[in-house]
């Protein structure tokens, strides 16, 4: 269930960087009624207003930069699980050294039992 939940969080934190991105291109290329307006806009204007722009370009770099951290931390997590390191919510390894454990020692016991049969056996003659 845990493997579970962690997808569907990764996949959510996906969703929301896509959401994320859309809202940049958005703010670069549409207008909105607040007071933010556009970067397009307001640089199409004769008379722009700089300290605007400087908080549009901010609040920009800041998205992306922010984008730019997540989709990195994505990939890092993906090139993890692809080249078969351990990772968080995978318990794969684990309990498949756990199972060959339990086969090793149900073995020993299977020759330690023909072993002491053998013993008998020899001691009887």
């Amino acid at each position: 269930m845990a493997t579970y939940s962690l997808a569907n969080e990764r996949l959510r934190a996906l969703e929301d960087i896509e959401r994320e991105i859309g809202a940049i291109l958005q703010n670069a290329g549409s207008r909105y009624d607040d007071e933010r307006g556009t970067v397009i806009l307001e640089l199409s204007k004769e008379k722009t207003n700089e300290r605007l722009l400087d908080r549009q370009a901010a609040a920009f770099t800041a998205s992306v930069q922010h984008v730019e951290a997540e989709l990195s931390a994505q990939i890092r997590y993906l090139t993890q699980v692809a080249t078969g390191q351990p990772h968080e919510g995978s318990s794969y390894s684990s309990r498949k050294d756990c199972q060959m454990a339990l086969k090793r020692v149900d073995y020993a016991r299977l020759k330690l039992s023909e072993v002491a049969r053998t013993c008998e056996q020899m001691l009887e003659n």
